[in-house]
């Protein structure tokens, strides 16, 4: 266990940035030893990589790949961290009436059906996934389905890295997970982190003051009109259930306590778009969002006020 160290008044910020999980991570420790700073990032890209580990579809002891080897066959056990990911999952599904889904359809089934979207929606649905919380198992009851994490693992990630720095002493950090930020504490000013603090390069934004301490901002951007059918590009700016690119909305960010809630609730939005998805925010607690459309207007849920 990494000693608990109690930080004094003469505190800086120590920055990583590295490769993980597909994406540009950058973990900020707000400390006044560099030693034990650099200790506690090393600590935090471990859990980061131990997360990629356990949701990862490939090799023979995944749990995620075994569960999708049994679609339509047998339940398969799981330990109670997978579980609880994917039980939330299907409850933000629930949440979002499927707009948010991890389950998805093999190659196998999209190369033969092209894009019969009955196809897909019969093989792609959060309902069709068996949870017995009992026998700490989860069943896909279609053949052909399958589960990931592409959507909501790297804020999951984030949030996992941000309680060993908690765990370990650290009061005050940011986590950017690819441009999704993750802050606690406060800067060594006493100042709040905002989005330009954590996150110079989104300096530009009309949220770029937004007060984020405590706090996760996640955003997505759709820049793709005519997108290539990947898992992860499918999922973000295609309605699975019309079958057609969703353009209204140019980006975006949705905040919240948490980066795997953040990170999840960002799809739906793109999907349902400006008038349904400030409706859904506005009735959830402790969640708001920020959106922009094709013509750079800018909506807001409540609770967010934003001064041109």
């Amino acid at each position: 266990m990494l000693a608990v160290k109690t930080l004094r008044s003469n505190l800086n910020i120590f920055r990583r940035a590295i490769w993980l999980m597909g994406n540009q991570f950058e973990i900020s420790v707000v400390a006044d030893d560099a030693l034990w700073a650099e200790e506690l990032i090393n600590a935090a890209i471990n859990e980061i990589n131990r997360v990629e580990k356990l949701l990862s579809t490939f090799g023979d002891d995944s749990k995620v790949n075994e569960i999708n080897r049994n679609a339509g066959k047998k339940p398969v056990k799981v330990d109670a961290e997978i579980f609880r990911l994917i039980d939330r999952s299907l409850q933000i599904s629930e949440l979002t009436h499927g707009a948010f889904d991890i389950t998805y359809f093999s190659a196998d089934i999209l190369n033969a059906v092209n894009t019969d979207t009955q196809v897909l929606t019969t093989c792609s649905n959060y309902q069709k996934v068996i949870l017995d919380a009992k026998a700490m198992t989860v069943f896909l009851k279609e053949k052909g389905m399958r589960i990931g994490f592409a959507a909501n693992s790297k804020g999951y990630a984030a949030d996992r890295a941000k309680y060993i720095l908690q765990t370990e002493g650290v009061s005050s950090g940011v986590i950017n997970a690819g441009g999704d930020l993750l802050a606690w504490g406060s800067q060594p000013n006493n100042e709040p982190w905002t989005v330009a603090t954590a996150d110079p390069d989104q300096a530009l934004q009309p949220y770029a003051d937004l007060d984020i301490s405590n706090m996760s901002i996640a955003s997505l951007v759709n820049t793709e009109k005519h997108p290539i059918v990947s898992q992860k590009q499918y999922f973000n700016i295609v309605n699975l259930k019309k079958g057609f690119p969703v353009s209204e909305i140019t980006s975006v960010s949705v905040l919240s306590p948490s980066a795997e809630l953040s990170d999840a609730m960002a799809n739906p939005l793109i999907t349902i778009g400006i008038n349904a998805g400030i409706y859904l925010i506005n009735k959830l607690n402790q969640i708001a969002c920020v959106i922009i459309d094709d013509h750079n207007r800018v909506y807001t849920s409540k609770g967010i006020n934003i001064t041109a």
